[in-house]
């Protein structure tokens, strides 16, 4: 394991049939790549909310379906002990669900794909890639 998609790179993969998200994904190995349980339960309520929730709750279990997902486990928990501590200390908190996903990367020694790098980037050594922004 390599990556891990956050909720913002999984909605650009399956709404953009030409994104940077599919291509980068497109040329690693699927098994470089995981989700999380944070993430998918994110998807799981957006296809909940949308407009015909059967076919979009459809496409996204297919889609997880293809990765290892990764629990919000104990050393994550650890870890989001750590990073509230220190972002809630330099006055730049995120999100609840930002930051489970920051610590599962963290605690995995992920480097999360997102293109919501500015929530992000003050968490302290985690390591971003923006697919959808970074084109190589």
């Amino acid at each position: 394991m390599r990556y891990l998609l956050d909720t913002n790179a999984c909605i650009v993969y399956l709404n953009q049939e030409n994104s940077g998200v599919r291509r980068r994904l497109a040329s690693v190995s699927r098994s470089e790549v995981v989700l999380c349980s944070v993430v998918k339960a994110e998807l799981f309520y957006g296809a909940m909310r949308s407009t015909n929730p059967e076919q979009t709750l459809a496409r996204q279990r297919e889609f997880v379906n293809a990765f290892i997902s990764l629990p919000f486990d104990d050393f994550a928990a650890i870890s989001f002990g750590v990073i509230r501590t220190q972002l809630e200390s330099l006055g730049t908190p995120i999100g609840a669900y930002d930051l489970q996903i920051a610590a599962i990367a963290l605690a995995n020694n992920l480097t999360l794909i997102t293109h919501n790098t500015r929530e992000f980037r003050c968490v302290e050594g985690l390591q971003l890639e923006d697919w959808e922004g970074d084109e190589e």
